[in-house]
This record gives structure tokens, sequence and C-alpha cells, in this order.
């Protein structure tokens, strides 16, 4: 049990220790995984970012993804009896959604390449799996060297689900028995505002400044 997300960031942070000051980035998944992810990246000393990925549910089953839309690109899985002008509609307004997103937290900045780099992927809980997953396979377009996903807690299916698709896979917590979805697991889980949302990705930007103009030329 987690006292809320900033005590979950901390014990992620020591579970990730090995990534301290290499050429990796912090990933987090808004709003939830953002105050996880700055504290990550802050014991880390890296850059933190948020995320734009979301996964097209199947017209009959929305949590069902059959494919995904990030602010890089998307893939769709091939399913019977799904018609093509759901993909485009589906498509287009995540698109959109995604953009509104970027324009509100990334305002002037623009997102890093990620080709070459360790990218740490963060959110505040896996429950079936499915948003992630897809999150990873749009991640995989960008040609990362590694593609690490860190979670305070997870069920057992969907760790089991996301293990064959990343290069590292660490849950603090797996529960394989009853679970009552990811709050459960902290004391503290109440929503987290966009301003929040700023505010961390700002300070963690301000920081990296400092420390990038301090380095020797």
């Amino acid at each position: 049990m987690f006292k809320d997300r900033i005590d979950a960031g901390y014990a992620l942070a020591e579970r990730l220790s090995k990534y301290q000051g290499t050429d990796s980035i912090v990933l987090a998944i808004p709003k939830g995984g953002v105050p996880i992810g700055y504290i990550v990246a802050n014991e880390l000393g890296l850059p933190l970012e948020p995320i734009f990925a979301k996964k097209i549910g199947h017209p009959g089953h929305k949590e069902y993804a059959i494919g995904a839309v990030s602010t890089w690109g998307s893939f769709v899985l091939p399913h019977s009896g799904v018609p093509e002008s759901y993909i485009r509609e589906e498509t287009a307004r995540i698109e959109a959604y995604l953009k509104q997103m970027q324009n509100t937290y990334m305002s002037g900045y623009f997102p890093t390449q990620l080709k070459g780099k360790t990218v740490i992927v963060i959110d505040d809980g896996i429950a079936t799996g499915n948003t992630l997953l897809a999150t990873i396979n749009t991640l995989k377009q960008q040609r990362p060297a590694k593609i690490i996903v860190a979670v305070p807690v997870s069920t057992a299916s969907g760790y089991d689900l996301l293990s064959g698709h990343c290069d590292e896979l660490i849950s603090v917590i797996i529960e394989k028995q009853h679970f009552y979805g990811v709050g459960a697991y902290y004391h503290n889980f109440s929503d987290v505002s966009q301003d929040e949302v700023v505010y961390y990705l700002d300070k963690n930007r301000k920081k990296c400044e400092r420390l990038h103009k301090n380095q020797p030329a």
C-alpha cells in the first residue's frame, strides 16, 4: 500500500536506480502517471515528458484495444467485422484529443526524439494492461534502444500480458488474487489536475536546463 503517488514514485525510483545518469528519458502517462514520473525522473536525474498515446477500442467492447494512436503515428491490428470507417473516425477523434493534450502540456516545447534512447514508461497502475500495450506498440515506431515499463501496482494478468512486449517490466506490487482497482493500493488516490501536471513537467524541465548549463563545455 502506498501513501500517495509521490510515495509510489520513490518506491519505483529505487527499483530503477541502475538508470541513474544514463541516456534515458521518463515518459509519464497523463494525468496519474505524471507525479510518479516526476519523482522517478528527479531521483535519477533524467528528463520527464508526458506520453501522448491512446488505444483504439473495439466498437463492441471499448476496453479491448484493437490499435492505438500517438502523436507520432498509429497502428491497427486486423479484426474481422470492424469497419474501416470506424477506424478512420476513431483515429481522427483520438488525434484531435492528443493534439489538445500536447498543446496543454508541451506548449512551446517539442517532444524528444526517442530513437536510440532508453525510455521508461510510467503509469500509476496496470489493470487490464490494454492501454499500456497500445502505448508500447506505438513507441516501437520511434525505434528506442529499450522500452522499460514501471508501475507501482499491477494485476498478475496485466503483468503477464505486457511482459513479452517490453525489454523490462517493473511492478512493486503484483496482485495475484482479488483486484479492486488501482486506487485501492493508495491511501490517497485523488485526481491529478491539469495544473499539477503542468507544474511537475515545468519543474523537471527547469532542473534539467540548470544541469545542462552547469555541464563543462
